[in-house]
């Protein structure tokens, strides 16, 4: 037999060709990868843009692909980049086949399901971002992925990812970025992971719901520069070993239930740019030096702890500073003149804590602010004027429940930006300056509680992002209208003029123009908190309005974009209430009680069919109580008590939960819930619905003027018999409970 090495030429060249068909059907290749990805792409259910629909096809080379990109030396795919695509679909396991993959990122589109456990056969896999703002991958981290010994960059944010941290994760002994925020992790950070990742650039576990303590270890990741932990359930004291990595310069905790005193190590890290350490059970005295060795720090965070002391001066050497939050603790003294150092601060929050004086003028040099929140405070003296001056940049003003005293500013700019001013429970007086009309973006006005007087601004009517409107317990007066207004309050969805001295008669344009009650809460979408503003991440919420409810006081901390109310009583109104009202379908809670209305109840109010509360109280109303109110099939609270009511109470539905408290005062009516008994021609009430001039107009107004004693009565003997208004705050749980299942 011939040796292979004497081989006739052919033959030998056949042998060759024949083997190397065999490895090659055998081996991977650029078909293997291209194969892989066509199978990714048929388990892509929805394509807005195309992308991958026409791009992706056999008649062009794999490299040439969109999002793809092969290296040069064994000409297989190593890049794979489809991010920010708005593709839905599942991540198929063919993937796994992309055995040169080192660069793979998915991120920004809509993938959901498991991740595939083949991801662990790319073994050059480097980079991996799954940080998905719209998907939802789920179930736990596989314990294959960490085979993946090469991986640098691992983020897997914005899922739904459940279970604990694996151990394995500190096989990634190459891993400068770990990003696991936003998911649904439990337990405990493993401490020995961090033994090994000694390379940790970044680390994010925020919005998750990891519990335990803080390892110590995490001072051996001595090149960290981001640490987040926010919103998390992590306890006991913040570990001295932070202080050690001096290379840190994002520091977030924020959100825990952290407490004890701060290691004053931490604000030796000079290269330090923001700390976030708000909403812990942290406590100890600000000194007076302890900022001095942070020159770069832009965002500091010590919101509702319980910090002491003034205000420290060395803060205001911090000449980046731009976020600054100190509300909610126990800080005393004045707000320092320094202030004026801090050339590019942007959020000053100082609001419930201890501070007296005045607001130094020399604020409104700082023309970078984009929010003041003084709120809660025992500050005095007048508004500086200037703040209007700064009205072309800021967004917020807070300034309620201090002692404020003299005019509001008058000079609010032309190009005013601001969203929200606040300046309720102080002492302010005089007119409402009318320069605010230059606040075209202005949602959230309350000037309540305070000595204003002028007339109904109806110009506020032009302001078409006006939402909430609270003018309450103030000297306004006069007739409340539209007329000679462009917009005339569009947007409006919480009016409270109560405890004021507006009279005449209730205008029925007033109400025909406020399209946001009307058009009903199904048109805002999913319920959700009106916005103050949002910084890196964080919302901050805008705060509730303040409700009288039976002579007593509620406080809502936050305001859904659905809530609609009207409150006007206590006031001097005249004639009948217009039918008009129920046009405002999505309207949730009315109050016209004390105030001299006459004639009958509309039957149209029966539309109401989303109203929690209606309270008509007296007042001169008269007729009886129409049927139609049995459709509103989830009214909460009723009072009808104090006006001259007359015939049987209806029955049924809702009618059946209301107590003889809403009734009394009524001579006329009878019915099971009073004493008084219906005749057999009473038993069945009828619809009533007069027309608007059914009632002579001017026989309305003779019966409105014995309406001052009466008020005077009962209102004296709501407020002793009142109690605590539980009924409100039932309706105002079972309003949210609602739409959260919806």
């Amino acid at each position: 037999m011939a040796k292979l090495g004497f081989l006739p030429a052919p033959l030998f060249l056949l042998l060759c060709a024949t083997f190397g068909a065999i490895l090659s059907a055998n081996s991977p290749n650029i078909s293997t990868d291209q194969a892989a990805l066509l199978a990714l792409k048929s388990h892509i259910t929805h394509d807005p843009h195309n992308l991958l629909a026409t791009n992706w096809s056999t008649s062009a080379s794999v490299c040439d692909w969109i999002g793809v990109a092969c290296g040069s030396r064994h000409h297989r795919v190593t890049y794979l980049n489809l991010s920010g695509m708005n593709l839905t679909g599942t991540i198929n396991p063919y993937l796994g086949n992309l055995s040169f993959l080192a660069w793979l990122d998915i991120s920004n589109n809509s993938f959901h399901g498991a991740l595939p456990l083949e991801l662990a056969h790319l073994h050059r896999l480097k980079y991996l971002n799954f940080d998905l703002t719209e998907n939802q991958i789920s179930g736990g981290i596989p314990n294959s992925l960490y085979k993946c010994k090469e991986l640098w960059y691992l983020s897997m944010c914005n899922n739904s990812l459940e279970g604990s941290m694996p151990m394995e994760i500190g096989n990634l002994t190459m891993l400068k970025y770990l990003y696991l925020g936003y998911n649904n992790l439990k337990g405990h950070i493993p401490s020995g992971i961090l033994d090994n990742l000694t390379k940790l650039l970044g680390l994010d576990l925020q919005q998750n719901q990891i519990s335990g303590k803080i390892p110590s270890n995490i001072s051996r990741c001595k090149e960290l520069r981001y640490l987040s932990l926010n919103n998390n359930y992590l306890e006991g004291s913040i570990p001295m070993e932070i202080g050690n990595l001096t290379m840190l310069e994002f520091l977030r905790l924020r959100h825990n239930n952290l407490i004890g005193s701060v290691p004053s190590s931490i604000f030796n890290i000079s290269s330090l740019q923001q700390i976030g350490l708000g909403f812990n059970t942290l406590f100890g005295y600000l000194t007076s030096n302890m900022f001095d060795y942070l020159p770069r720090l832009v965002y500091l965070d010590l919101t509702e702890c319980q910090f002491s002391g003034r205000i420290p001066k060395s803060l205001f050497k911090c000449k980046e500073l731009e976020y600054l939050f100190l509300s909610g603790n126990h800080l005393e003294g004045t707000v320092p003149l320094e202030i004026t150092n801090l050339t590019s601060l942007k959020y000053f929050f100082i609001a419930d804590n201890n501070l007296s004086g005045q607001i130094p003028s020399s604020i409104c040099n700082l023309g970078s602010l984009t929010a003041v929140c003084l709120n809660q405070n025992s500050l005095e003296g007048k508004i500086p004027e200037c703040i209007g001056n700064l009205s072309s940049s800021l967004l917020v003003i807070n300034l309620e429940e201090n002692n404020f005293h003299g005019k509001l500013p008058e000079n609010f700019a032309e190009t005013c930006t601001l969203q929200s001013f606040r300046i309720n429970n102080n002492q302010v007086e005089g007119p409402l300056p009318q320069s605010l009309s230059n606040c075209k973006d202005l949602n959230f006005l309350d000037v309540g509680n305070n000595y204003l007087k002028d007339t109904f601004p109806n110009w506020l009517g032009n302001l078409d992002q006006l939402q909430v409107l609270s003018l309450r317990s103030n000297r306004f007066y006069g007739k409340v209208d539209s007329s000679n207004v462009t917009v005339s309050f569009i947007r409006l969805r919480v009016i409270d003029l109560s405890h004021n001295n507006f009279s005449d008669y209730l205008s029925t344009k007033f109400f025909e123009n406020l399209h946001a009650i009307k058009e009903g809460y199904e048109k805002i979408g999913k319920p959700k908190y009106m916005i103050e503003f949002a910084n890196d991440g964080i919302w901050y919420y805008i705060p509730g309005l303040s409700f009288a409810t039976k002579g007593l006081e509620m406080e809502f901390h936050s305001i859904l974009t659905f809530w609609t109310a009207i409150d006007l009583s206590n006031n001097q109104f005249l004639g009948e209430i217009p039918k008009t009202l129920g046009e405002l379908h999505s309207l949730i809670g009315l109050n016209l009680s004390h105030n001299c209305l006459t004639g009958s109840i509309p039957s149209s109010l029966g539309d109401l069919s989303k109203l929690e509360s209606l309270d008509l109280s007296s007042n001169k109303l008269q007729g009886r109580i129409p049927t139609e109110l049995n459709n509103m099939g989830f009214l909460e609270v009723l009072n009808l008590s104090y006006n001259d009511l007359k015939g049987p109470i209806p029955q049924g539905k809702q009618f059946d939960t209301f107590t003889s408290d809403s009734y009394i005062g009524n001579l006329g009516l009878c019915g099971l819930l009073l004493s008084k008994s219906c005749d057999n021609d009473e038993e069945t009430p009828t619809k009533v619905d007069p027309d608007d001039d059914g009632l002579n107009w001017k026989f309305s107004i003779l019966m409105g003027y014995g309406c001052g004693l009466v008020l005077g009565l009962s209102m004296g003997y709501m407020v002793f018999t009142a109690g605590k208004p539980w009924w409100f705050i039932r309706m105002f749980e079972r309003v949210q409970q609602r739409f959260v299942k919806r």
